[in-house]
């Protein structure tokens, strides 16, 4: 009787978490129609008035057709400069924004197109630190995800995408660095639990080297090894993608208080996810062990 009562527990414990899944896919699914529906009907109101302000002749657009031909297409765009001042006014109204935070992949086959546009979101925002993980590596492997995120600056901030630094985080000095803060750091596996061993393996050669004592030897002198070879803050915020519910050993020291959130997929997700995870790490409360 007593297994009974115990698989039926968890059978129930698995139900709720099921029914926890479907709640917040739903919710980020309604929100996401609701914006869309909100946007094309704004449209619909406001076609007639642009349609009415056009001039008769068209030519009085431009009265010199050569002025704006070496103009620059990102800054003359309005369009792009709502989008940017919606953003950061976004970020703004959030209770709480990350310092740093991390995205997590733990799908096959990552589109390197919409992790590039989550990078550039989470720079529009106003997040300073954006980490980007994926357990094979594959994103250190090559300068493709660098560029990827380049050309979405570009695409999406216009001339703002100058002020982002995108760089590779390597124990060595293997190092892009495009130009200064917000920081986007690309990591793997080797940065997560290598790192501890390595920061322990230098500890224990500097004792060895009396360049240290024995009693040095601490939790504390680790951790500060650890944050000097890393030189980032502690993230805030995991965002995770895909089915996997593992951490697959993002930075194993840095996440003692890390919120993590998680999302179906990272292919073909939407600004209004990510603002979705955002707002959920914004309500939440950290009690940090008190």
């Amino acid at each position: 009787m007593g297994r009974l009562y115990g698989f039926l527990w968890r059978l129930l414990l698995i139900m709720v978490h099921v029914n926890r899944a479907v709640v917040f896919w739903l919710r980020v699914r309604l929100r996401s129609w609701k914006v869309r529906l909100w946007e094309r009907a704004t449209a619909a109101l406001l076609l007639p008035l642009a349609l009415a302000g056009f001039p008769d002749n068209p030519n009085k657009l431009n009265h010199n057709p050569d002025a704006n031909a070496n103009a620059n297409p990102l800054t003359g765009n309005r369009g792009g400069s709502s989008r940017r001042s919606r953003w950061l006014s976004d970020g703004r109204a959030l209770e709480k924004l990350p310092v740093h935070i991390g995205l997590l992949v733990s799908e096959e086959e990552p589109s390197y197109a919409d992790i590039a546009n989550l990078v550039v979101w989470c720079m529009a925002v106003g997040i300073s630190y954006v980490s980007v993980y994926d357990s094979h590596g594959i994103f250190r492997k090559n300068t493709r995800m660098l560029e990827e995120i380049v050309r979405q600056q570009q695409d999406l901030l216009g001339v703002d995408g100058s002020k982002y630094n995108v760089e590779f985080l390597s124990s060595g000095s293997d190092k892009h660095v495009v130009s200064c803060r917000p920081t986007v750091k690309l990591l793997c596996p080797e940065d997560g639990k290598q790192s501890i061993v390595e920061a322990a393996q230098q500890l224990c050669r500097s004792v060895e080297n009396k360049e240290r004592s024995f009693k040095d030897i601490s939790v504390s002198m680790l951790d500060i090894l650890l944050r000097e070879s890393k030189n980032i803050p502690d993230p805030e915020l995991v965002v995770k993608f895909g089915p996997v519910e593992s951490t697959l050993g993002f930075l194993p020291w840095h996440i003692r208080l890390t919120e993590f959130i998680s999302l179906p997929s990272h292919r073909d997700v939407s600004y209004e996810e990510l603002l979705g995870a955002l707002q959920r790490y914004g309500h939440c409360q950290q009690r940090l062990g008190e």
